[in-house]
This record gives structure tokens, C-alpha cells and sequence, in this order.
């Protein structure tokens, strides 16, 4: 296979230095670089979205629906798949890590360290732990990638940063009425549609989506259904109240994690007595929230809103889960542009609160149903974040950027059936200073930020024998310099970015050589650093035309520094390197052919002795369409050689010692075609 990924990589190379520089137009799906001025063939909201992230001294991204709405889409895999820096690989269904500069790297299920939300509206519960499969992953116009300290703007100070999903209104829809029908391998099925339109003042998004597969393994069947609902009134100029409700109902099979031999060569079987529990993760959703957006002069604006979710849960696996979770929030954010003592400055600021309560009841799986009662507990939490950040242009291409955030959480836990409670609460400083230089359409960019990330129930609430219920762990906290460049010149569209953080307490699944009973514990000291870039060049783009070569790059070294147990050893689960490189062609009548090769160069540990490591591997794919006056036709073909792999995996202790049966085995080789009318 690496054949392939190579063989592929010499063509590109092969053909730019025998074609001519052209220069960059529209056509074909947009660029996810942000520049510091729009690129000609992104749509308007697009455009704007752009804009307002390149005022970030750091790095970020815009995904646009157009770069992923004519393939297969199942979860963030998909969406973020050329986004470097983002580790995204698929464990089954729409289960999934996310981890963005090694946030979170223990979570061998769900997610923390990265704030994933919709138009500003956090999936996670009010302690931050999310559920991937809340999200609609073909339910938004664009979604915004800020990494590390760069997701000020939303509160909080997360190591990993945000990813924000963009819901369409009845003005930012691509079209008014659209169609989707597909199918594909493992029984797979899904119809999607949308209606928009605007009257006067006021505006309306609805969509639906249903999706339907039997999955690659045993035990991995999914029903699910989503519905969206946005609605609009503007009012005066740039001011307008929006209110957004969004439902699902997830029906997930939940294969197990096998050892390595069975993986790469069992790799539908389901786990040892997993058919027989019936494991499976059934969830109902509803998010509703109340937005504003405020001109309240020529130079200020306010964003602000209110929300709530509800999630009821019900997860057999060895024990059954029920959770009952209600999650309550508002946010404010003020942006202020003008001059300070003659010279151009913007700020924004505001607040973020959040609450939330979850009844969590536990039984023995019998069969998949509720057995004898053996857990009974409530778990409230609360966060509030209060954020600024300003930029003074010493010239009118360098501007100077301070800000920070102010942070603090609670967590109290009720263990009713056992009569005991606990509580605590966590108060932090972040700061954030950087600059920013702008000539043209390149951008320089470096900053230095601080992160916090107070531990949450799943963390604090182990099984132990210390007498009490919380485990004593600390926030994990962090500082990271950063330094890139971003930009488009000619043919050329590129962002690179060199990070490093010295992380002190990160919280990590292993023991410690204190051996406290805790399987997650604080390390003591760590190092995450990396390079994140991409380019995108545009090959040939004449009337004939349109070759696009786009490569994304990452490589992490994240380590311990002088552990009393690891030394100096790297942490398990995230490649050192990651290459991921497409050539794409657009032609006439909407005509695409893009092969597409996903590339781990170099087999990660997966535990923290470094004893075992996963196999690399390298995937070919393939996606085409063509468009047919009002509708595109499209065929989305996977890992074509039919490579066996495990990209996803959860960490151990030691190899040597610890059970080892943690791998996730990558799909075989699929084949996803559809159709998508837009009128």
C-alpha cells in the first residue's frame, strides 16, 4: 500500500513543475485555509466566516459544507479529514476520537479537551465531556476550527481548543430546497432534505436527515433520525433574533475493542460476549437555544443567546448506563472596533455560563435490560468563564493582541445509594498575549497561552479505596507558544504552524508510581509539540479545467519530561506523522475525480512503556461526481486495496503486563454513491 501512497505523491510532484502557475479562481469545493482575504470562489458566508477568524493570532480553519457534501459523511472523520493537527479516526458508527495538539489522548470513548458546539451551543454536558453523536454531520453551512488558545472567543481554555458547527438559515442555505438519497456498503442508506426561504424579515431553515447501516461489524447496527429547525427576524441594520431547535434519536450498536491479532484479522467480530450483553448506546436528543446578534453602533456589536438540552440515555455494555442530563447555559459577547490614540484596535469580551445535572443509575446487563440496581447518583456541575481579548495595530500591518480568560468550575456528586457525597471547585488565570502582521494576503502570527482543564465526573468519580468518592486529581494545565504563517499567493493557498506546550498535570489514563487506585491520575510533567501545515495548489485552472493538488501535514511529538516511571518516554495514540494528500480535478458539467490517500508514516505506541506499537498504514480512496443540471451525482469508494488496519485504539499501562485488547479495526474495503438535487 505505501506503494500506492507514494506512486501517488510522485505524480503531483511530477506534474507541478511542468505546469504553469495559474492564478486562483472559483470553481470546484473551496479551500479550508484562512487567508486574510476571501477567496474568489467562496460563497458569502463563507467569505465572512473567514474574515472574522483571520483576525486570529493563531492557527484556525473554516471547513465549508461544499469541501464534503458530495461524499459518504458518518461523523468528524469526514469533516475535519483535511484540517492538520486534528487527529479524528473512527472507532465505529459515529463514535469517534477527537483530539487536536494531543488534547484528551487517554479517552478511549467520547471526548474532552476540545470544545465541540453548534452556532456556539456546547455538545458537552455542563462538567465538559461530549457525545459525538449528538452532532448532525451533515447539519451545518461551515464549521470554524480554532486550535489551542485561539478558541477565546468562546470562554474557556481548553488545550485542544473549539470546533464550532454553523447551522444554514433561510439567507445562508446553498439552495432553498435540496434533496439527498444515498446507499452504500454494510446495508447503508440515507435521505436528507431542507427547505429555506426568506419573507421580508423573516427568515427559515428546516432539514432532516435519516441514516440507517448495519456497519462493518457485528453489533454495529444504527437507526438514527435528526430534524433542525431555524427560524429568523431581522431588524435594523445587522441586527437580527434567531431561535434554533435541533432533536435526534440515535439507535448505536456498540462493537468491542479487540486485541491487535484479531483486528487486523478478525476484524468484524464484535468482542468476546458483546453480541450477548447487546451493547449498544440509545440516545435522545434536544437542544434548543435563543440567539441575538445586535448592532448597537457602527463600531459595537453584541452576540449573545440562551439554551438548554436534554438527553436521555440508555447504554447497555458489561453493566447498563441510564442517564437523564439536562444542560443550561447563556453567553454575551461584545466586538468593539475603532481607534486608540489614532491607531486602528478592535476587542471583544463577555461571559459564559453553564449548568447542568445528570441522574446516572447503574444495573447489571442482563441481556441487554436493566438487571439488579448497583449504582444510584446525581452529578451537578457549573462553569463560568468571563474572556477579553483586544488587538492594537502598532502600524497598519502589525497588530499587538492581549487577552485572557478568568475561569471557574464546580463539581458535586450525590452517591445516593451508597449515602456519600463530595464535592469541589476549581478557580484559574489564562492569559494570552500575541501579534499579528498582515501585508496583503499573507499573515505571520505567534502568540503564547495559557490552558485549564478541570477534570470531570468520568475522572473524578473512579472506583477507589481511599475513603472517599472523588479522586484527588488536579486541573491539568498548560502553556503554549505558537508560531505561523498563512496565506495565498498566486496558485498557491498554504497555513504553517509550529507549536509547543509544557504541560503540567495532564490528565492521563495511567498509574502512576505513587500506584494510587485510579486509572486516570495526573502526569507530572509533559511536552506536546508539533508542526501543522497545508497547501493547497492549484495545478492548472483554465476554460478546460481545474487540477488542485491539497496536502495537509502533521507531526506530534508529545512526550513525558523526566517521569519518575517513563522517563522521556512519548505518549501512546497519536502518530508522530500524519500525511493526508488529494489531487482533484474539475471539469465541464460539474465533473470531479479526486483519489485521495490517508497516510500513517510511522506505527504509534499505544502504551505508555513503549513496549507495543500499532501498525502504520496507508489508505487509498477515490470520490467522483458529475452534475446533471439541478442534481449531482456522486460515488465515494474506500481503503481500495482493502488494507487491514487499526487507526484508532485506547492506551495501556505496560504491553507487557496490561490486557492488550483495545485496537479498533478500520473498515475493508466500501463503496458509497448518491444523489444530491439543489433548486
Amino acid at each position: 500500500m505505501n506503494k500506492l501512497a507514494f506512486a501517488l505523491l510522485l505524480a503531483g510532484t511530477a506534474i507541478t513543475p511542468l505546469t504553469p502557475a495559474f492564478a486562483q479562481s472559483g470553481g470546484g469545493e473551496p479551500p479550508i485555509i484562512v487567508t486574510g482575504r476571501a477567496d474568489p470562489g467562496d460563497p458569502q458566508v463563507v467569505a465572512d466566516a473567514r474574515a472574522r477568524l483571520s483576525r486570529t493570532p493563531g492557527s484556525v480553519s473554516v471547513v465549508a459544507a461544499e469541501t464534503y457534501e458530495d461524499r459518504a459523511v458518518i461523523g468528524l472523520p469526514d469533516l475535519l479529514r483535511d484540517v492538520p493537527g486534528v487527529l479524528s479516526n473512527k472507532r465505529y458508527g459515529e463514535e469517534s476520537r477527537l483530539s487536536i495538539r494531543g488534547s484528551g489522548l487517554d479517552q478511549s470513548y467520547h471526548q474532552r479537551g476540545v470544545l465541540l458546539a453548534q452556532d456556539g451551543v456546547p455538545f458537552a454536558d455542563a462538567d465538559g465531556f461530549s457525545d459525538f453523536q449528538k452532532i448532525d454531520p451533515l447539519g451545518a453551512r461551515y464549521i470554524e476550527v480554532y486550535k489551542g488558545g485561539n478558541a477565546l472567543r468562546f470562554g474557556g481554555a481548553q488545550l485542544g481548543g473549539a470546533v464550532n458547527l454553523v447551522t444554514p438559515n433561510g439567507r445562508t442555505a446553498e439552495t432553498p430546497f435540496g434533496l439527498r438519497a444515498e446507499t452504500g456498503s454494510w446495508d447503508s442508506w440515507r435521505g436528507q432534505g431542507h427547505a429555506s426561504g426568506t419573507a421580508g424579515a423573516l427568515d427559515f431553515y428546516a432539514g432532516v436527515n435519516a441514516f440507517r447501516s448495519d456497519g462493518y461489524r457485528q453489533q454495529e447496527r444504527s437507526r438514527q433520525a435528526r430534524g433542525t429547525l431555524n427560524l429568523g427576524y431581522s431588524f435594523g441594520e445587522d441586527s437580527e433574533i434567531r431561535a434554533i431547535g435541533y432533536a435526534a434519536t440515535i439507535r448505536q450498536g456498540v462493537p468491542g475493542a479487540l486485541s491487535l491479532d484479531d483486528a487486523l484479522n478478525n476484524p468484524r467480530f464484535a468482542g468476546a460476549g458483546v453480541v450477548a450483553r447487546r451493547q449498544a448506546r440509545d440516545l435522545d436528543v434536544f437542544r434548543g437555544s435563543l440567539q441575538t446578534r445586535l448592532r448597537l453602533s457602527d463600531a459595537l456589536v453584541f452576540e449573545g443567546g440562551v439554551y438548554a438540552t436534554q438527553s436521555d440515555l440508555h447504554h447497555p455494555i458489561s453493566i447498563v448506563i441510564d442517564q437523564d442530563t439536562d444542560t443550561q447555559g447563556a453567553f454575551g459577547r461584545f466586538d468593539l472596533a475603532g481607534e486608540l490614540a489614532g491607531h486602528r484596535a478592535d476587542l471583544f469580551f463577555g461571559a459564559y455560563y453553564r449548568q447542568g445535572g445528570t441522574r446516572q443509575d447503574l444495573f447489571v446487563n442482563s441481556g441487554g435490560a436493566n438487571g439488579p440496581r448497583i449504582g444510584d447518583a446525581v452529578q451537578d456541575a457549573s462553569g463560568l468563564d468571563l474572556f477579553a481579548e483586544g488587538r492594537f495595530f502598532v502600524t497598519p500591518q502589525l497588530a499587538l493582541v492581549a487577552g485572557g480568560s478568568w475561569g471557574r468550575a464546580t463539581r458535586d456528586y450525590d452517591n445516593v445509594l451508597a449515602g456519600r457525597s463530595d464535592a469541589a471547585s476549581y478557580d484559574w488565570f489564562a492569559p494570552r498575549v500575541g501579534l499579528l502582521f498582515e501585508r496583503g494576503d499573507v499573515q505571520v502570527y505567534a502568540n503564547y497561552t495559557r490552558s485549564v482543564e478541570p477534570p470531570h465526573f468520568g475522572a473524578l468519580t473512579q472506583t477507589n479505596t481511599s475513603g472517599q468518592l472523588f479522586v484527588p486529581l488536579d486541573p491539568q494545565r498548560a502553556w503554549t507558544a505558537e508560531i505561523g504563517t498563512r496565506g495565498r499567493s498566486g496558485a498557491f493557498a498554504w497555513d504553517l504552524t509550529y507549536y509547543r506546550t509544557e504541560v503540567h498535570g495532564e490528565l492521563l489514563s495511567y498509574l502512576p508510581e505513587a500506584e494510587l487506585p485510579a486509572s486516570v491520575f495526573n502526569a507530572q510533567e509533559t511536552r506536546h509539540q508539533g508542526i501543522e501545515a497545508s497547501l493547497d495548489w492549484t495545478l492548472l485552472d483554465n476554460g478546460q479545467g481545474r487540477l488542485r493538488l491539497r496536502q495537509a501535514y502533521a507531526w506530534s511529538d508529545f512526550r513525558f519530561v523526566d517521569d519518575p516511571l517513563y522517563g522521556d518516554n512519548r505518549l501512546p495514540v497519536a502518530p508522530e506523522h500524519q500525511y493526508r494528500v488529494s489531487l482533484r480535478y474539475d471539469g465541464p458539467h460539474a465533473l470531479f475525480v479526486e483519489p485521495f490517500v490517508d497516510w500513517r508514516m510511522k506505527a504509534p505506541w499505544v502504551d505508555y512503556a513503549n513496549t507495543l506499537k500499532a501498525p502504520g498504514f496507508a489508505l487509498l480512496n477515490v470520490s467522483a461526481g458529475i452534475g446533471l443540471g439541478p442534481a449531482t451525482l456522486f460515488v465515494d469508494a474506500r481503503n481500495l486495496t482493502g488494507k487491514a488496519y487499526t487507526a484508532e485504539f485506547a492506551a495501556v499501562t505496560d504491553a507487557r503486563t496490561a490486557s492488550t485488547a483495545v485496537f479498533f479495526p478500520g473498515e475493508g474495503r466500501s463503496i458509497f454513491g448518491g444523489v444530491r438535487v439543489g433548486f
